[in-house]
């Protein structure tokens, strides 16, 4: 082979792992994660079990993955420990009854955490790459997450080469690794499209223990197209927006935007590029999602930097086949840059994220159902709700058919605090909280944003306070949780005292 490595099936490649192996996987979300040698890894895992020997491994990711890692992993009952992130239902199950022992991180923290050994060594690191030179330089595929910090740190390295992605991605990387503390400078992107590092990662060529041969296309999930909600819910968001441009507190040129991933990000999306009120804009984000390539052909979108192309297959081959036409528009990085706290505040960005929860003085829960039970991860959006120009969470007003409010009295979990949230959007409307008093915060949700058939508990909910800077009350603060996990809605809660 041109490379001059061992070609090794994903077999061969898996019986290389040893029992209570530390593996850093490639990727950030789906988009470029192995696909391969994982899946053998799950099989491995079976046989051991099977055979009545212990076999488990550390997994440590960029972000969430696909089916084909943390799917069969969890499924084999092949992962000890995980972070930074997940989204897989199987891994999650485990997880939620402690099969699976997870540390959530926020995900700007990840390759420092594992560069300082905070979370033990790392004796593999499985990275899928388009290309590899026999010096062990190599092109990234779909994402660059952690995998410059995994090649460098893990004691040997297996590649996945995938031919579904072109080798003419090159260039479409910008790849640099902050020194650490205490001799870290500033990183210097004062753009979003700045350019600061390499084309390509270097690997020790006397680590790559071997390349697997793929062609296999990334497993990300189509989302739903929007619906009622979700399209007043960008509406109001791109309203918002257009009204602080006209008011002189956002530039007229705009600022970079980082938006969340999901059905409601991509709504939020299509509604700024449709509103006349705002100018062609830059995204400064995580994730490269379907409506970023879309409204960057339709011209609303200028410039898009990241750490993935978390696109659908078909999208994802609409682009690889007018690859040339995105060239210098596209930039994809270490997760550590593209959510650095330091570049969030200097581009003044407004980050736009999703609240599985959030309470009536702007408090939010981004991960626990009803507190207990992990969802996903906090994943990038407290790296950029606490340093953003404006922080924007977005949710529904009521789901599962009304029976649930994600606004209520107290958050169950706490993942940001209302010092960092500054506006609250549903499909009723927006809150904008900034300069307001925890009374007043509480009055704007609950008029603008609060689902009508919630009004009343919440407000019920708020006179109990008092005479009190936040009015909170501890016997009716989880009334409205109570109420669902007793009844199953959360409309029969009964405010004592009210």
């Amino acid at each position: 082979m041109t490379h001059g490595f061992p070609t090794l099936t994903a077999a061969e490649a898996a019986n290389l792992i040893k029992d209570n192996d530390v593996i850093g996987f490639g990727g950030f979300t789906p988009a470029g994660s192995p696909k391969a040698v994982s899946r053998e890894i799950a099989q491995r895992a079976l046989a051991e079990h099977e055979a009545g020997r212990p076999f488990s491994i550390g997994v440590i990711t960029g972000a969430s993955t696909g089916p084909s890692l943390d799917g069969v992993l969890a499924k084999s009952d092949a992962i000890k420990f995980r972070t930074p992130y997940q989204s897989d239902p199987e891994l999650r199950k485990r997880i939620n009854t402690g099969k699976t022992q997870f540390f959530d991180m926020h995900l700007s923290q990840l390759p420092q955490a594992v560069r300082y050994g905070f979370l033990g060594g790392m004796d593999w690191a499985v990275v899928e790459v388009c290309d590899i030179k026999p010096t062990g330089e190599a092109t990234l595929t779909s994402s660059v997450g952690a995998s410059p910090t995994f090649l460098h740190k893990a004691k040997r390295v297996i590649l996945e080469m995938n031919r579904r992605h072109p080798a003419a991605l090159r260039g479409f990387h910008d790849i640099y690794e902050p020194e650490d503390p205490p001799t870290r400078t500033h990183i210097p992107i004062y753009h979003a499209s700045d350019r600061i590092g390499t084309e390509t990662v270097m690997i020790d060529p006397a680590k790559i223990a071997g390349v697997v041969e793929t062609d296999l296309d990334d497993e990300v999930s189509p989302f739903d197209e929007p619906n009622e909600v979700t399209i007043r819910i960008g509406e109001n968001v791109a309203e918002f927006l257009a009204g602080e441009i006209r008011s002189g507190r956002v530039p007229g040129d705009f600022l970079p935007i980082q938006s969340g991933v999901g059905n409601i990000a991509n709504a939020v999306l299509f509604a700024m590029g449709n509103n006349p009120g705002i100018p062609p804009f830059a995204m400064y984000t995580e994730v490269i999602q379907d409506s970023v390539i879309q409204l960057m052909r339709a011209g609303h979108i200028k410039f898009a930097s990241g750490s993935s192309l978390t696109l659908s297959n078909a999208v994802m081959r609409d682009l690889y086949a007018d690859l040339e036409d995105f060239r210098g528009k596209l930039l994809l990085r270490p997760q550590e840059i593209s959510n650095n706290p330091e570049i969030v505040r200097r581009l003044g960005i407004i980050s736009i994220n999703t609240a599985l929860e959030l309470d009536l003085y702007g408090n939010v829960n981004s991960t626990h159902v009803m507190g207990r039970q992990m969802m996903n991860g906090i994943g990038g959006s407290g790296d950029f709700t606490r340093n953003a120009f404006i922080s924007i969470f977005t949710c529904p007003s009521s789901v599962k058919g009304g029976k649930i409010s994600p606004i209520v009295p107290m958050v169950s979990h706490l993942d940001h605090s209302e010092h960092s949230v500054q506006v609250i959007v549903t499909e009723h409307g927006v809150a904008d909280l900034r300069g307001r008093s925890p009374h007043e915060r509480a009055n704007l949700i609950i008029g603008n944003c609060a689902h009508p058939d919630y009004r009343g508990l919440l407000r019920d909910y708020l006179k109990l306070g008092g005479e009190a800077h936040t009015p909170q009350s501890f016997d009716n603060a989880y009334a409205l949780h109570r109420a669902f996990l007793a009844e199953g809605d959360m409309r029969q809660a009964a405010i004592t005292g009210a």
